[in-house]
């Protein structure tokens, strides 16, 4: 059964960015549970700025579970990625990201990386890169599943990075490095700019697939742009996608407003 989330970031430097929810974390528990999210995707400063024991507490009185964690602070904030020139900046990345695993996997939820994975960078070929790359997610997968959880892998659109852009791509990728224990999210927003196809893509990689995001064209909640969001639904119906399509969208016009008109969409597209 396809399940509905929100996102919450907890990281004041990104409060712009495509966050449902931006601030205080229970009053964000509080207004999704009422909507009827089942669960919600969490954007933290780094793997201990939430005490474990306190966000379960939390997390029950609201009847939500958490379906994913971000690591992107590890580039906002310290400028990490794993593909960096700097071999002492890469460990410090994957160690951002372990230790992130670690956290989300106290409440049984994976870990994404989006822009931490990083861009090939002048000076650097892209063979270099892509090894890099590869390295950081192989050993980041094998430290997931040892905590039970899975790790995903984001392709992000072209102007956010140079590496992976499409799901086909990421998908060969994997096979190419064999990278195992790795899947991928597939974000309805970084698709609308790449992909040729959404539904097609999802159909033809729809056994990678771990995570949805789900935005608008514009980055909007579902609803307020023209992405075909009917055949896109279609194609995770027909993969038997069975996991969260989490609203990482821009809290137009405002969180509650952002909140309510996804739940609604979501019941529209996934409901029926």
């Amino acid at each position: 059964m396809i399940k509905s989330c929100a996102t919450i970031a907890l990281v004041p430097s990104i409060k712009l960015g495509p966050w449902i929810y931006w601030d205080d974390l229970e009053q964000s528990l509080a207004h999704a549970s009422s909507l009827g999210f089942d669960a919600v995707e969490l954007f933290t400063a780094s793997a201990n700025a939430l005490e474990v024991a306190a966000t379960k507490v939390l997390l029950e009185k609201y009847k939500l579970s958490i379906a994913a964690v971000g690591s992107g602070a590890g580039k906002v904030i310290h400028g990490l990625t794993l593909t960096d020139p700097d071999e002492a900046i890469r460990e410090k990345a994957i160690g951002f990201i372990a230790d992130m695993i670690s956290f989300g996997a106290s409440f049984n939820a994976p870990t994404i990386i989006g822009s931490m994975q990083g861009n090939v960078v002048a000076g650097v070929s892209r063979d270099q890169s892509m090894q890099w790359l590869a390295e950081g997610l192989i050993y980041l997968g094998k430290h997931a599943s040892a905590h039970g959880v899975k790790l995903i892998y984001e392709p992000l659109n072209r102007y956010e990075s140079n590496l992976l852009n499409t799901l086909e791509d990421s998908v060969q990728f994997l096979k190419i490095f064999q990278i195992k224990q790795v899947g991928l999210l597939a974000d309805l927003f970084h698709m609308n700019i790449e992909e040729a196809d959404m539904a097609a893509s999802i159909l033809a990689c729809g056994d990678s697939i771990l995570h949805v995001h789900f935005a608008d064209s514009n980055r909007r909640p579902v609803g307020n742009g023209h992405t075909n969001l009917s055949e896109v639904a279609k194609a995770l119906k027909e993969i038997n996608y069975d996991g969260f399509v989490s609203a990482e969208a821009f809290a137009w016009p405002n969180p509650h407003a952002a909140a309510e008109q996804t739940i609604q969409s979501f019941k529209q597209y996934f409901k029926i």
